[in-house]
């Protein structure tokens, strides 16, 4: 199959690594020429995980958009959600009947891509799909070189507009078979662990954040107290889903720290292959890092919007954002990707749920 891969980041180049080894060709692109020359050099990336290193040639390494999405049946954007509006704006002239764009994961980007494919005067029918979480644990050791310590197991994925979720799906699970279908878009949004995970983690240790030259919220910084914040964090999300009709498996945080609940997005043990990698001892800046201007503002500032249209309390939510605007001086839930921001929350549920079937008419 033909896939387009788009972006620099760690998923990105694993995303490219692993869809060119199972045999599709992929162009990758990445806007930043001179940070991609390296790989145009060589024309592979060196992979790392359990089956040992390996070069893997990569079909198409490109700076050119155009060249990398056209005639791509599946376009995969492993992106932080920070891209998706300028990105979107890029990529609706050049997009054509019968494509599927995958967000991993995606804040509602779905909506966003579809809206500016809209609003670019393009009629064509694209699908627009997104999960639960990056399908690769992974992390950049060079230019070229990506360290994988885990692989998704599981990927809980929702189709926008969901008409188009048959076709959708036979095109991601070519890639991506631990896809499992979902209701729609918005049950994809609300399945991104990426804004129950992080936001508790970087805001309960910013102290140590601040103090040390790097930290490992995940090692050290994963404590009870922390944990009992995300289970009630991951509660809300949980309970939100419900309030909307979403039906289980919900797939709960908690399981990706247990030993013997049901299978989590990773497998079981992931935590540990994780924590034992030492890949996220890092520096966290708390103004400007992911953590912080995706997971924090996007993430939770969608979530607390959502319990407000749907009258479902999320008062965790809700004070982790007010922590959060608090350290980095600014109104994170007035800029964030909320459904006011969105345009949507006038809609009755009738008419979400129109929008999230049928699509922007």
């Amino acid at each position: 199959m033909e896939i387009a891969v788009l972006g620099g980041g760690h998923g990105c180049y694993a995303a490219a690594a692993e869809l060119s080894e199972k045999g599709h060709r992929v162009r990758f692109w990445r806007r930043d020429a001179d940070a991609l020359a390296p790989l145009l050099e060589s024309g592979s990336i060196e992979v790392k995980d359990f089956r040992g290193t390996r070069d893997v040639a990569i079909a198409l390494p490109t700076s050119s958009l155009e060249e990398a999405v056209k005639g791509a049946e599946l376009i995969v954007i492993p992106l932080p959600s920070t891209t998706h509006v300028d990105l979107s704006k890029e990529l609706a002239p050049l997009l054509s009947d019968g494509q599927v764009l995958f967000f991993p994961p995606g804040t509602f980007g779905s909506y966003i891509f579809a809206k500016a494919l809209k609003e670019a005067g393009n009629p064509a029918d694209v699908s627009f799909a997104e999960t639960g979480t990056l399908p690769y644990l992974a992390r950049k050791h060079g230019p070229r070189e990506v360290v994988c310590s885990g692989y998704a197991t599981r990927l809980p994925t929702g189709v926008f507009p969901a008409r188009n979720s048959e076709h959708a799906f036979a095109v991601i699970r070519a890639a991506y078979p631990s896809i499992e279908e979902i209701e729609d878009g918005l049950s994809g949004a609300l399945m991104n662990a990426g804004g129950i995970i992080h936001p508790p983690l970087i805001l309960m240790n910013a102290g140590p954040l601040e103090h040390f030259d790097a930290w490992d919220i995940h090692n050290e910084g994963t404590q009870p107290s922390i944990r009992r914040v995300t289970d009630a964090l991951d509660a809300e999300r949980i309970a939100l889903r419900e309030a909307l009709g979403y039906k289980a498996p919900h797939f709960p945080l908690a399981d990706h720290y247990s030993k013997d609940g049901d299978e989590w997005m990773y497998g079981r043990s992931a935590h540990e292959k994780l924590t034992d990698s030492g890949d996220w001892r890092e520096k966290i800046d708390l103004q400007s890092h992911r953590y912080m201007v995706e997971d924090t503002a996007l993430g939770l500032s969608l979530l607390v919007s959502i319990g407000r249209w749907s009258g479902t309390p999320t008062p965790i939510a809700a004070g982790l954002l007010a922590m959060a605007s608090a350290i980095t001086g600014r109104d994170l839930y007035a800029e964030g990707r909320t459904l006011e921001n969105l345009g949507l929350s006038e809609l009755s549920r009738s008419q979400m749920e129109q929008l999230l079937f049928r699509g922007i008419e």
